[in-house]
């Protein structure tokens, strides 16, 4: 089986495949200073709690945007797998030629979004993703990764106002019942919603023009479920992207 990792700034997703089928998945937050072996007693509890034991996983794939944490999950993958580890960069077979200017400063993560989104819903597409940051990226008609926009997170944006102001609280992002807010955390949280939805449209609206072709535009992220689904922009929400094209991207590698 395949054990694939996709490494976030705040979350960490884990999915383990049985051919191209996802077996199961977990969704762990995502800790910066933990060593190979925390990582790899918590990954092996996870698969005994699913009934599975750690020898059963036959090769692991990692996409990573904490460099800190690098060198233990390879350190984790070959000493409680016994694995050495297909690492997501620009120097890789992904399939997708990357049309950046300098193709190695693209995120592992948003290469893999752009290959399973072209694999799975063909080309021209769009990629919104919202985790810590909320980045858009561009896959052509002929499936070559064309570049993007990266925005800060809602998350994030939600903290700024409690850091950075003196009586404005901390607060669960959600969807208000109306835009206009009687209270101050529901102003809060229409600004967060609102203003995010109308992010999304605008920017998937001027990528469109740029683009041309009317460009599938596909919604991940741990934070799709809030936003993405609001959208009339956004046609498909898959949570679960990432994960795919990491199985996608390990096949090109064989």
């Amino acid at each position: 089986m395949l054990l694939a990792l996709d490494v976030g700034n705040t979350n960490t997703t884990i999915g383990l495949f049985e051919g191209k089928q996802l077996r199961m998945h977990w969704r762990l937050s995502t800790r910066r200073d933990g060593t190979g072996d925390e990582y790899g007693m918590l990954i092996s509890n996870l698969l005994h709690l699913a009934g599975l034991e750690s020898s059963q996983v036959s090769a692991l794939i990692l996409a990573s945007v904490v460099p800190p944490l690098q060198s233990s999950l390879e350190e984790m993958a070959r000493r409680y797998f016994r694995i050495v580890p297909i690492v997501v960069d620009s120097r890789i077979k992904t399939g997708m030629p990357i049309l950046y200017d300098s193709p190695h400063e693209v995120g592992a993560d948003r290469i893999v979004n752009a290959v399973a989104a072209f694999e799975v819903y063909g080309g021209p597409a769009i990629v919104v993703d919202f985790g810590t940051a909320t980045t858009f990226d561009a896959v052509s008609v002929k499936g070559e990764y064309l570049g993007g926009v990266i925005a800060p997170g809602i998350a994030i944006a939600a903290e700024a106002l409690f850091e950075r102001t003196a009586k404005l609280p901390r607060i669960d992002i959600a969807k208000p019942t109306s835009v206009v807010g009687k209270t101050t955390v529901a102003s809060m949280q229409s600004g967060l919603f609102f203003g995010y939805l109308g992010l999304v449209e605008g920017i998937v609206t001027r990528m469109r023009g740029e683009m041309g072709g009317d460009p599938t535009v596909i919604g991940t992220g741990g934070l799709a479920h809030l936003i993405l689904a609001e959208s009339p922009t956004i046609q498909h929400v898959d949570p679960l992207l990432t994960l795919t094209g990491l199985q996608i991207i390990y096949e090109r590698n064989l």
